[in-house]
């Protein structure tokens, strides 16, 4: 038994120098794709931060068709989809509460970025 430890041992590391060369292949991968469908050349505003008064204001420089603001624990808080895309919007929230919230964009050529906002109890 005392021999076969050695080599236990020596099977582990291997199978686990394998998982994470797996992993790093699967990274290298993602950090190759092209991301052009991405907006990071988009402009977006999002005001006043932090969100005070259960409102604030989405400004950009192309046509927004679609809405949503999530909680960080991924319930829709705020859901719309715009028939006329707009580039200045004013979402107002029911009785948001306090922390992080997930906007989630989607301009007319389908593009969809992803911002963060703060929401803080009005005083």
């Amino acid at each position: 038994m005392k021999k076969s430890l050695p080599l236990i041992f020596l099977l582990i590391f291997t199978l686990t120098l394998h998982g994470q060369k797996d992993t790093i292949n699967v990274i290298g991968a993602l950090a190759q794709k092209d991301f052009s469908r991405e907006a990071n050349n988009a402009s977006i505003s999002i005001y006043p931060v932090p969100v005070r008064d259960n409102s604030f204001t989405i400004k950009t420089d192309r046509d927004v068709s679609f809405v949503k603001i999530t909680n960080i624990i991924g319930q829709d808080v705020f859901r719309l989809h715009y028939n006329d895309p707009q580039q200045l919007i004013k979402i107002t929230l029911e009785n948001p509460k306090r922390g992080m919230y997930l906007v989630t964009i989607i301009f007319s050529d389908g593009i969809r970025v992803v911002k963060k906002i703060m929401v803080e109890q009005s005083e």
